[in-house]
């Protein structure tokens, strides 16, 4: 009984010690919480399904003309070469999307569950930018101007500049640098949108091929990393 008595009030001083910590542990952690704003998992989900519905839209407006019976397979043939503008804006689109979506899921971010206010808002911006994608890549397949190409260059800049935002927060929020090869990349379909749209105010037919330019984005990367 004298042992209890002895150890007693030390061990109550411990115990409030570690309720203390614990305390303070509970503050520290709720204000971590705090400074986020939303699950990040969930805006990873709206990412990943805003990409595969635009995607989706892509090969929906692919449309043949109206009234379209061909009787032989040279006509059939025939028609479908009068579609190479939209195949062309078709695929191009399709792999910009795909380089976008890769690039945010190879994205090493150390990250927490949940995201920051500015990380919300640089995804949500890129967002727009990709539902915005289907309308700008009709507009340019259906009509050989050059404001229709200034549309789809206006959506591409705005694509590869809110990526770089997303990838800037990214890189502030965890501490760590990003891949200067994404920069790069991104950099060189910026210029390619830019010369397409000024090739566009003498030849607006031929004009998109100038995103071609951006299949050398590796090789400008490499080059670049050696300097």
């Amino acid at each position: 009984m004298g042992e209890l008595k002895e150890f007693g009030p030390g061990m109550a001083i411990g115990l409030r010690e570690s309720r203390a910590a614990e305390r303070g542990r509970g503050l520290s952690d709720s204000k971590e919480r705090a400074a986020g704003f939303i699950p990040r998992s969930r805006l990873d989900s709206l990412t990943d399904g805003v990409f595969a519905f635009a995607m989706t839209l892509l090969v929906i407006n692919i449309e043949l003309p109206e009234g379209f019976h061909p009787a032989t397979n040279r006509e059939f043939l025939a028609k479908l070469s009068g579609l190479s503008d939209t195949f062309t804006a078709y695929l191009i689109t399709f792999f910009v999307l795909i380089g976008f979506w890769s690039g945010r899921a190879q994205e090493e971010t150390g990250e927490a569950e949940m995201a920051s206010p500015a990380y919300a808002r640089a995804t949500l911006l890129h967002l727009l930018g990709v539902t915005f994608l289907p309308f700008s890549m009709l507009a340019v397949s259906r009509y050989d101007l050059a404001a229709a190409v200034w549309i789809y260059g206006v959506n591409m800049i705005w694509l590869a500049v809110t990526s770089l935002l997303v990838s800037r927060v990214t890189e502030r929020d965890s501490g760590r640098a990003g891949e200067a090869d994404a920069r790069i990349k991104l950099g060189v379909l910026i210029a390619s949108a830019v010369l397409s749209m000024l090739a566009s105010l003498y030849s607006p037919d031929y004009a998109m091929l100038l995103y071609l330019l951006v299949l050398a984005s590796p090789f400008v990367a490499r080059v670049v990393g050696r300097w």
